[in-house]
């Protein structure tokens, strides 16, 4: 089995899926689980998640960097997906602050 291409296309893919199992039984997918569970949930896996990719960050291979960094992006999706967003919502916003020092985009939000 070959591995698939290494494209960040795979992000959109990726919602697809996940959006598609909104209605799936929560005991059928890992993603249904999560986005029955709710918000709370979804943002507690998150934080874990980030936290596990800063350990390895820290202390680990670069291996296991991708790896809690792809586990990472996979829970930020799942949470896209609960709050109605979709990656190209964040595109957007990405595309919004091309150009703008980041020290000059934080400093213009509010409080």
């Amino acid at each position: 089995m070959s591995n698939p291409p290494a494209t960040a296309n795979i992000l959109e893919e990726l919602f697809r899926v996940i959006a598609s199992r909104r209605d799936a039984s929560p005991e059928s997918s890992y993603t249904a689980k999560l986005l029955h569970d709710g918000r709370a949930q979804i943002v507690r896996k998150v934080g874990e998640e980030a936290v596990e990719l800063t350990v390895a960050a820290l202390a680990e291979t670069d291996d296991r960097i991708a790896s809690e960094s792809a586990d990472l992006l996979y829970h930020l999706l799942v949470l896209w997906a609960d709050a109605g967003l979709t990656p190209e919502d964040i595109w957007r916003e990405l595309a919004c602050r091309q150009g703008t020092s980041g020290l000059d985009e934080k400093a213009g939000r509010p409080d």
